[in-house]
């Protein structure tokens, strides 16, 4: 079975679903089951995502995306780095 990568947009709108279930007296099984993830998938997300609005998702999104940015550049200054000290350490 193909596992399905929902969006943090998608993941926020089923987690308002499955509230919107529960207040009118569904259970926490067959609210998830409707809205098609495992009751396991929704507690990751409850607790990663739970009472995000979407200017805190783009906030968020623009963080993870920037530290992205970062590591790569992190990687290829130390790549950098180790190639110099090569080079010098050859020269000797």
């Amino acid at each position: 079975m193909k596992k399905k990568k929902h969006t943090p947009e998608q993941i926020i709108r089923k987690l308002r679903r499955v509230e919107a279930l529960r207040a009118e007296g569904a259970t926490v099984a067959s609210a998830v089951k409707q809205i098609g993830v495992s009751e396991q998938t929704y507690y990751v997300w409850k607790r990663k995502y739970q009472g995000m609005d979407k200017k805190q998702l783009r906030e968020l999104k623009a963080l993870q995306k920037e530290n992205e940015r970062l590591k790569k550049l992190v990687a290829e200054q130390a790549l950098d780095i180790d190639i110099l000290k090569e080079a010098v350490e050859g020269k000797y």
